[in-house]
């Protein structure tokens, strides 16, 4: 599962439309504090753990300042506005428009957009020819909107056909409540997912909410981004044996399966409103697999655990066994046909404001609960066929709308078939 850091692997990071630029910005804010870097690109941290990794994520410039290796996209000119304010960013990877989207994927996808990705990819091969051992893409966005959805998942294909065998990994969060058209835009979305990442970590608005106690941006980016560094901080850090996670292993660790790529994530401790700064690894664990601190609303205990992985970061003791007795107590929601499923990792580098923390990445047959709903939520449009022409006036087809939801069909019924899958007395598995 980890390899040793003998080279460095670098990851290219895009944040794209109003969502993803907030939330973007609030992940590079929280691994800058992390690193002990400034907004100003200045190192003032005390360790020297916290550079010895920092180069997957940030390129070291002139006058010993560290920079992100992220790209901002925003067809929106107030978004790249927000992103030159907070200094954090290169110039030149600031690419915006004239005009957004208005929430139209078919703007992003196939107009405005599509105008642009070619301007965007230009700054994605400068910033891939600086890198020594490139191991692959993160992009943050919306599924909802336009930008972040339409001309984000435009993006992710053409990533995917200029750089075929590096991972592509996406933070996608999905609307709360979702006025019209948005049940469309995620149903588009989450087909181009399907088709071009290795693996998605999932987040929605409602249950971001619901952990915060207010509809602020402000506290739901904050969470986000907390999220967002506890899931990759094995990137960035070693752990207790001194190795390090390598992105094409965590895939393949995590995605058992075609298709069923997925991810839940939980936080304890860091970020959630009511907890204390430092608890112990029982606390954590407890936290992790409750259901109750979850950002994407579904409820773990009505589906089976394919994979996880449990991440704590600060001064964490005995993490290992917290999670063997957490998984001993829940081993009716365990796939027992999949060996080693769930992973323990414990990096000393402490989040930002908390003494201990932990992040879950789960990929459970409960999410297709996400994608139900969603489901639902578009077909009510759909029999109306309501809103048609605002896609249908930047070209798109009648098709595209049936193959995407056909897909989201296929893909709830592979979920279920894992869910309901056995074991036979010589290891096979079958439904």
């Amino acid at each position: 599962f980890f390899s040793i850091h003998a080279a460095m692997k670098e990851i290219v990071s895009l944040q794209i439309g109003g969502c993803g630029n907030a939330i973007g910005t609030a992940f590079w804010e929280a691994i800058g504090h992390e690193h002990g870097i400034a907004a100003d690109g200045k190192y003032h941290g005390d360790h020297d753990s916290q550079l010895a990794y920092s180069d997957v994520y940030f390129n070291e410039a002139t006058g010993g300042r560290y920079v992100p290796r992220n790209i901002v996209v925003d067809l929106d000119p107030g978004g790249i506005a927000a992103a030159r304010a907070s200094g954090l960013f290169k110039p030149d990877n600031l690419v915006g428009g004239a005009a957004g989207t208005g929430g139209n994927w078919a703007q992003g996808h196939y107009g405005s957009g599509a105008e642009m990705v070619d301007g965007v990819m230009e700054v994605v091969r400068k910033e891939v020819e600086g890198t020594d051992a490139l191991q692959g893409f993160q992009l943050t966005h919306s599924l909802g909107g336009g930008t972040g959805a339409g001309m984000g998942t435009l993006l992710i294909s053409k990533i995917r056909e200029e750089y075929p065998d590096r991972i592509i990994m996406t933070f996608s969060v999905l609307s709360s409540q979702p006025p019209s058209p948005q049940p469309y835009n995620m149903t588009l979305s989450v087909h181009q997912l399907v088709e071009n990442t290795d693996f998605a970590v999932v987040l929605d608005n409602n249950a971001l909410d619901s952990l915060t106690g207010t509809t602020a941006n402000g506290d739901r980016n904050a969470l986000a981004a907390r999220a967002m560094a506890g899931a990759t901080v094995a990137n960035r850090f070693a752990d207790d044996y001194g190795l390090q996670t390598d992105l094409r292993r965590f895939a393949t660790q995590m995605v058992p399966f075609p298709r069923v790529q997925f991810l839940a994530p939980t936080c304890a401790g860091a970020g959630v409103p009511g907890h204390a700064a430092q608890l112990p690894a029982p606390e954590l664990t407890e936290q992790l697999f409750s259901g109750q601190n979850g950002l994407l609303r579904i409820d773990p205990r009505h589906g089976r655990y394919l994979t996880a992985t449990a991440l704590f970061q600060g001064p964490v003791v005995d993490a290992d066994k917290s999670v063997a007795l957490a998984l001993a107590s829940n081993s009716s929601y365990l796939t027992e046909w999949i060996p080693c499923g769930v992973h323990t990792i414990v990096c000393d580098a402490p989040a930002q404001g908390q003494a201990t923390s932990a992040t879950l990445l789960a990929n459970t047959t409960a999410i297709q609960e996400s994608f139900k709903r969603l489901d639902r939520q578009f077909n009510a449009m759909w029999q109306r066929r309501a809103f048609l022409s605002y896609y249908t006036y930047y070209g798109m087809d009648e098709l595209e709308f049936d193959e995407a939801l056909a897909n989201m069909s296929d893909l709830v019924s592979e979920y279920q078939q894992y869910q309901d899958a056995t074991a036979d007395a010589e290891g096979e598995f079958y439904w």
